[in-house]
């Protein structure tokens, strides 16, 4: 069954702005989230996890880029970029998840 987001983290209302993910539970520095955001050509799309993300000057997760190539039985190759949401120091129960834009304006 899918799950748009890791048990480990729930949507709330946010003091930051609107909705946030928050930690269910204490989560350890490197904890891997899964992906939040992926580039197709000039597109980026976000999973739940980079649609409700908060930005924080000081932020406890950051977006890690994994290039990716795949090609297909064919032999065409198609290239894209998926970013993963990586905590970047221990988050409490009950903290915000935030990191700091690089893709839009504040």
């Amino acid at each position: 069954m899918y799950n748009p987001l890791p048990k480990t983290v729930t949507i709330k209302p946010s003091g930051i702005d609107g909705l946030g993910l928050f930690a269910k539970e204490g989560l350890a520095q490197g904890t891997n989230l899964g992906m939040c955001h992926l580039k197709i050509g000039d597109t980026i799309f976000r999973t739940p996890l980079g649609g409700f993300i908060n930005h924080a000057d000081e932020a406890n997760a950051v977006k890690v880029e994994l290039r990716m190539i795949d090609e297909d039985m064919k032999g065409h190759s198609y290239n894209y970029k998926k970013w993963n949401l990586i905590t970047s120091r221990d988050v409490k129960a009950g903290e915000e998840l935030t990191v700091r834009y690089t893709f839009y304006n504040v």
